[in-house]
């Protein structure tokens, strides 16, 4: 039986996993809690990612290794290059295809559509440590791909919208939110990351590149405005946070205080290019209603 490592417990690598053991694969699940979805194909194993022996052990044999882990956010420039380089080095001694959960940051401010072919220009910390997560691996000679998804929405999304405004717009109170309203933002489905990892591990072509998950272009607006109708709640209330009002979140949580250097520039769209994506690996963005309805 095919046997696949998931590194990471998060929404992505849960549905990832589910998606496997649902087509009668077999899903190793490893995180720190050793916590995942309960199916009889999907195995969960605590073990700690930047412990290199031990996870060689556990991924020998397997056919692909995902990974989704991430540290706590404002700990990336310390922590994720010692969790980047363990989850590598894994990678070289088992020979395993190596395929990626990344995001947009390391792209830096972009005018127009990004694709994935766009350089990696970044120069805030967080940017700057994916950018270079993925070159290193890029050229390490091993067989790897990575995978870049928008801000999340769907069941389990962890993002901005998710954390700030859609418990808010479904109890009909007052979301404040760091991003413009009005603007098209992408916004990528948990599922459809899922299905991407999926297909890119499956198609030779899609080693030695990355990729974009599927997204949903439309405003915060929109979607909140979706999100209520969809759950019969009242109309969205909605305000765009100040630098004061993200100044003062800062005090209750560091997380707060990472937000400045991935927000977008004012009034700028944030706009994904994924036609490569639906062109070469056959995945297309859900309809926003069904991502909305699962979260509901």
């Amino acid at each position: 039986m095919t046997f696949h490592v998931i590194v990471g417990r998060g929404a992505a690598a849960s549905k990832t996993a589910l998606l496997l053991a649902e087509d009668g694969e077999r899903v190793r699940m490893i995180s720190r809690s050793g916590e995942g979805p309960g199916h009889p194909l999907v195995e969960k194993v605590a073990a700690d990612a930047t412990d290199t022996d031990r996870l060689t052990e556990l991924t020998e044999g397997a056919r692909t290794l995902f990974t989704t882990a991430a540290p706590p956010y404002h700990t990336w420039p310390e922590q994720f290059p010692a969790l980047a380089a363990s989850l590598l080095d894994v990678v070289r001694r088992t020979g395993v295809a190596y395929v990626m959960l990344g995001n947009l940051y390391a792209y830096g401010p972009v005018d127009g559509p990004i694709r994935p072919d766009f350089p990696l220009a970044a120069t805030g910390p967080k940017g700057r440590v994916r950018a270079r997560i993925w070159e290193e691996a890029a050229a390490s000679g091993v067989k790897v791909t990575e995978v870049r998804a928008a801000q999340f929405y769907g069941a389990g999304a962890y993002s901005v919208f998710s954390l700030m405004a859609q418990r808010q717009v479904l109890e009909g109170r007052l979301a404040l939110v760091p991003q413009a309203l009005d603007v098209p933002h992408s916004y990528s489905a948990i599922g459809d990351t899922a299905r991407t990892l999926l297909a890119a591990s499956r198609d030779e072509q899609a080693y030695g590149r990355a990729w974009h998950v599927p997204t949903a272009t439309l405003s915060l607006r929109e979607l909140a405005g979706s999100l209520a109708d969809l759950a019969g709640a009242p109309k969205p209330r909605l305000e765009e946070m100040t630098e004061r009002d993200l100044a003062l979140l800062e005090l209750t949580a560091p997380f707060w205080g990472e937000m400045h250097e991935v927000l977008e520039k004012p009034g700028h769209p944030f706009v994904v290019d994924w036609s490569e994506t639906e062109k070469v690996l056959g995945v297309r963005a859900t309809p926003v209603e069904e991502v909305l309805r699962e979260m509901i």
